[in-house]
């Protein structure tokens, strides 16, 4: 399991109910279902990695998720993930909504374009960063919308959206002291825990 989905599995409490947008090849919604007894849903658009939720025994859902979540009821899950997907969104705010309105709470992480080494590269290369943190040319991106910590924090703010928790952590998914005191600069990776405010 990636080591921030590892992160992410302290957050869900056991025996909760879990959707998981953008589920991947289903590895936390398993982790969860045999670790924490949490009954989980994925819902994912590749069908490779469909069919590796079903070989896992995870429910999954084929669905595009710039489409919403109409489909599903308020407060519907105890938990709704969002991990490394919501910069590749057409929009990435409505969706926010959508998860708490079927949730009563949200996880969502991030890249961080705030990061020292995003802004190194563009100031001395003049071009967008190529690097293991992100391994894409502009041209062939998943991702759409560039966040910095700072970008989501304000969206936060305007949404009247609670931050329960908030985790910087680097590449290799640890964290220290001076990213929790700079996270826009040093973070690389952000992890969210939200609730709506009522």
């Amino acid at each position: 399991m990636r080591p921030d989905l590892a992160i992410i599995a302290k957050l869900i409490a056991p025996k909760s109910n879990v959707l998981d947008l953008g589920c991947g090849d289903g590895a936390l919604l398993d982790y969860l279902q045999k670790e924490k007894a949490v009954t989980g849903i994925g819902l994912e658009i590749d069908a490779d990695n469909i069919e590796s939720c079903i070989d896992k025994g995870v429910n999954v859902i084929e669905q595009n998720l710039d489409q919403g979540l109409a489909n599903f009821k308020d407060d519907s899950f105890d938990t709704v993930l969002l991990a490394q997907t919501i910069q590749a969104l057409s929009k990435p705010e409505q969706l926010l909504d959508d998860m708490l309105r079927i949730g009563r709470r949200g996880i969502v992480t991030f890249p961080n374009f705030g990061n020292w080494k995003a802004r190194s590269y563009l100031a001395t290369r003049g071009r967008m960063p190529v690097s293991k943190f992100m391994p894409y040319e502009w041209y062939d991106t998943p991702n759409i919308h560039f966040c910095t910590v700072k970008d989501f924090d304000a969206l936060c703010r305007e949404k009247n959206i609670q931050v329960l928790g908030r985790t910087v952590v680097d590449s290799e998914h640890q964290g220290n002291w001076a990213m929790r005191t700079w996270p826009n600069l040093l973070g690389e990776i952000a992890i969210y825990h939200l609730s709506r405010t009522d």
